[in-house]
């Protein structure tokens, strides 16, 4: 804060945790933390009268995350005696919208999408828009000092003010995919940091604020990498960032002089979709297996297991292959990578097995669990004789009830008619 910057941005979520935080409706982490975090952004916008840009709250973005920020920022504007005015901009998108797009043809399929249909919309426990930095700027056009939104894109905090100052689009956005991770971009981050950017008409500078933490010419043009499909195009909904004629100049150890990026605008504005639905109910049950004779053999003893497995299900609880799925996932082989591990031999003394079934409802999942767990017990080879038990479970009992399970179901673009109409901004005065 010393620095005194213009503007204070966080993104505060993401897709990385998988679908559960926008089925479920619940943030990634704790409200504690969340509070402990905001009451020094709140502090320090406040105390430079700056604006600070919050995106993605509440992990998801969806409706119910926004409220549960917008009742820590209450409680907190309470505890710190603060009073301010705040945008809160919505990204949760009505159903029936979503439906008048898709039959006017505007909702077109990324790679890789799955069927996309109005079924599709109906199960989905919610679709959110992911907004630039459009809506953003409409909310302190109406009065905001403080934005708190939905679901957005990794850059838009970072970039609005910049580009409402005149700066090079290209520049903004570049700035700002390196300061949306923070200190990720450093050598070696020790822990989650702040990042300074300074930009200016024909270059920007990053600079952490930890002054133990170093970087490299290379370290800022690494994080161009991540989370990216192409090294040197970023697309944004309003266009491409491209980072082909990008130079990265180490100024010291701590400063790094970034030029040359460009913006190439789009010729259809688009947002991107994403859409969660219920999978059903799950249960897991977590073993290890050191049996050599077993690890030698195990696609074969799976497989056994998997067939010895459907017929107990069958002839107990009267359900076929339609009405549940087991998962096993190896770890100790390819319980990372899957199909693209490229090493297929099992080299270690031992191998971690997780089964994990998914049916309508958990008593059904808890049920076939359990009897996978016993199938799997007892199941023997060849080279055995008498009674041996293959695998350790370490829990009693052996399975793990995790409820709800959720899975993506949206991965699409849609054409809106402007940048503002999918995103509904209330302004309300805080304190």
């Amino acid at each position: 804060m010393e620095r005194k910057p213009h503007v204070i941005g966080c993104d505060a979520g993401t897709t990385d945790g998988g679908p559960y935080a926008l089925g479920a409706g619940k943030p990634s982490f704790p409200p504690s933390a969340v509070k402990r975090d905001l009451r020094f952004l709140l502090r320090g916008a406040k105390e430079l009268g700056i604006p600070l840009l919050v995106g993605s709250c509440g992990t998801a973005g969806g409706d119910v995350h926004l409220e549960i920020v917008r009742n820590i920022v209450r409680e907190l504007a309470r505890e710190e005696g603060l009073s301010f005015k705040a945008g809160f901009i919505h990204s949760e998108q009505n159903k029936d919208y979503v439906r008048e797009k898709l039959r006017a043809g505007r909702i077109k399929p990324l790679k890789p999408a799955p069927h996309f249909d109005e079924d599709t919309i109906g199960r989905s426990e919610r679709i959110v828009g992911m907004m630039d930095e459009s809506p953003y700027l409409r909310a302190l056009e109406m009065g905001a000092e403080i934005v708190f939104a939905g679901r957005s894109s990794d850059t838009a905090m970072f970039c609005a003010i910049p580009e409402r100052e005149g700066f090079p689009k290209g520049l903004s956005l570049h700035a700002a995919k390196i300061l949306e991770c923070g200190t990720a971009s450093a050598v070696q981050r020790k822990q989650p940091d702040c990042m300074m950017a300074t930009i200016s008409d024909d270059h920007f500078i990053v600079t952490p604020m930890d002054p133990s933490l170093r970087v490299t010419a290379q370290s800022i043009a690494s994080h161009s990498l991540y989370e990216n499909s192409d090294p040197f195009l970023l697309r944004e909904p309003a266009g491409t960032l491209d980072m082909r004629e990008s130079r990265y100049e180490a100024i010291d150890d701590n400063n790094v002089r970034v030029s040359g990026s460009r913006f190439i605008p789009a010729d259809t504005f688009t947002i991107k979709l994403e859409g969660v639905e219920l999978a059903g109910y799950q249960s897991i049950i977590i073993a290890s297996c050191r049996d050599p004779f077993i690890i030698r053999q195990l696609d074969d003893w799976l497989a056994r297991l998997r067939e010895k497995v459907a017929g107990r299900v069958l002839d107990v609880m009267s359900l076929g292959p339609d009405d549940y799925n087991l998962g096993i996932r190896v770890y100790g082989r390819n319980g990372t990578m899957g199909a693209l591990e490229p090493v297929k031999e099992i080299e270690g003394h031992e191998v971690c097995l997780v089964f994990e079934v998914t049916a309508r409802t958990q008593e059904t999942a808890t049920a076939i669990a359990s009897l996978t767990r016993h199938q799997a017990l007892h199941l023997p080879i060849p080279e055995w004789s008498g009674l041996i038990t293959t695998l350790a479970c370490p829990y009693s009992p052996a399975y793990l009830e995790r409820g709800r399970v959720y899975r993506f179901n949206v991965n699409h673009v849609v054409e809106p008619d402007d940048p503002y109409e999918m995103f509904p901004i209330e302004i309300e005065s805080i304190g």
